[in-house]
């Protein structure tokens, strides 16, 4: 029961966050907007994670989609290592490394998702045609 807790506790933050940091992209907020050129990444790029980004939460959330769930795993994973990297290469200190705390929660939320959340890899034997 605690794993499903934690699994479900976890999973619906970061979509809450990604949902929120989208519409912060999406509505051209100054933070946003002054964040992303502090890095040196282009506003376009604030557009495209403002698009991806609830889309990666609805993926997360919503039953099924077994498949489309590793995807949005690996994107938030890609672009909160990519942050990382970013706000320390710009200097900012303590502050680089809140998509660190970001990957930690999308780790337990991806360690401790339930088995029907998973993608079953379904191994066959191969039948020889060769008859000894």
């Amino acid at each position: 029961m605690a794993r499903k807790v934690t699994y479900w506790v976890t999973t619906i933050l970061l979509a809450a966050l990604s949902v929120l940091a989208a519409y912060g992209y999406l509505s051209g907020s100054p933070q946003s907007v002054e964040g992303f050129a502090h890095v040196g990444y282009p506003q376009q790029l604030r557009i495209i994670l403002g698009i991806a980004k609830p889309l990666g939460a609805i993926a997360l959330i919503v039953p099924g989609m077994v498949k489309l769930k590793e995807w949005a795993y690996a994107g938030f994973t890609f672009a909160w290592i990519s942050a990382f990297i970013a706000h320390y290469l710009a200097k900012d200190g303590v502050k680089a490394f809140a998509p660190l705390v970001f990957l930690l929660i999308l780790a337990i939320s991806y360690l401790t998702r339930p088995a029907s959340r998973q993608w079953q890899v379904i191994v066959t034997p191969i039948e020889s045609s060769q008859k000894p």
